[in-house]
């Protein structure tokens, strides 16, 4: 028994009444993709993404030895000239703290917290990937 392509005339169940992305937020969850790629092949384990809560929300939880690390992706397009550190407001940090402490708590974990910023820019060869571990400090 072989594989084959099957052609659906409508979208299946679960896919009916979604919200269609749009391109930023295409692009935003190709980012994504990418950077836990990048992250698997640089030893860290994913254990979540989009993590919710209240309003926040983060990206990608992963962690890597005793550590656990909340990253922000960024996507951007060519020509993107601004500084790593700069790509995540002050409001956005205090979410992203907020929904660490919240997922730290409710797993009960004894890990050291890290929050790094992962931007990936679109250029002419492709992708570059671009990631700041200790983006800011959440004290």
């Amino acid at each position: 028994m072989g594989i084959s392509n099957v052609i659906f005339d409508e979208k299946p169940h679960f896919l009916r009444n979604q919200p269609k992305m749009t391109k930023n937020q295409a692009l935003g969850k190709q980012g994504e993709l990418l950077a836990m790629n990048y992250l698997k092949e640089q030893g860290y384990q994913i254990v979540r993404r989009n993590y919710r809560y209240l309003q926040a929300e983060i990206d990608i939880i992963a962690r890597k030895k005793d550590q656990l690390v909340v990253v922000e992706v960024k996507f951007r397009q060519r020509n993107f000239f601004e500084d790593l550190s700069q790509t995540v407001n002050k409001k956005k940090r205090n979410l992203l703290i907020m929904a660490a402490d919240q997922f730290i708590q409710s797993h009960e974990l004894d890990l050291e917290l890290r929050f790094d910023v992962i931007t990936i820019i679109q250029n002419d060869q492709g992708y570059t990937i671009e990631h700041m571990e200790s983006a800011f400090y959440h004290f």
